[in-house]
């Protein structure tokens, strides 16, 4: 056992099979924060809900919490995908960085740390921006062969701009 991010989990695989699988994992590990934050970025439906676990939750409280927002946890694949979309869609344009992932994987579930760069934009008027600098942790799930987030608290360390014209 060893210790990443305060969580003990396996020592690396070493037969060529089990290194396969845990290559697999990791990579749709974080590939479910890429569709979260990709599926945002297009405003594409079915990419940003394939992040999510159906129960999964999604609390911004943290985040928004450094500019005096607050925001309700959201619960549910369905609430997260069309509350956000429904903000964001004609009125809003992102994009999302995601760097530095941290992956323990214990069997069927994970945890995963990562910074994601994301910058909004008014979409009538670019001068009104956010750009936001947030420590992610996210819980997943195996679902299949695809990992889905269960659980994501996202954090702000800085931002710039006015994040209320955006979110409100």
């Amino acid at each position: 056992m060893y210790c990443i991010d305060g969580h003990a989990v396996s020592a690396p695989a070493t037969d060529s099979a089990a290194v396969a699988r845990e290559l697999r994992d990791r990579t749709e590990i974080v590939d479910a924060l890429y569709r979260f934050g990709l599926g945002q970025d297009l405003k594409d439906k079915d990419l940003f809900a394939s992040a999510f676990a159906p129960d999964a939750e999604l609390d911004f409280r943290p985040a928004a919490a450094r500019w005096g927002g607050r925001p309700p946890v959201m619960t549910g694949r369905d609430a997260i995908v069309t509350t956000i979309l429904a903000m964001f869609t004609g009125r809003v344009d992102t994009t999302h960085q995601i760097t530095n992932p941290r992956i323990a994987v214990d069997g069927d579930t994970a945890r995963l740390t990562a910074l994601v760069e994301a910058q909004h934009l008014l979409t009538a008027d670019h001068a009104t921006f956010a750009l936001l600098k947030n420590p992610y942790d996210v819980e997943l799930i195996r679902d299949g062969d695809r990992w889905v987030i269960r659980r994501m608290r996202i954090d702000n360390t800085w931002y710039t701009g006015d994040p209320t014209a955006i979110f409100g």
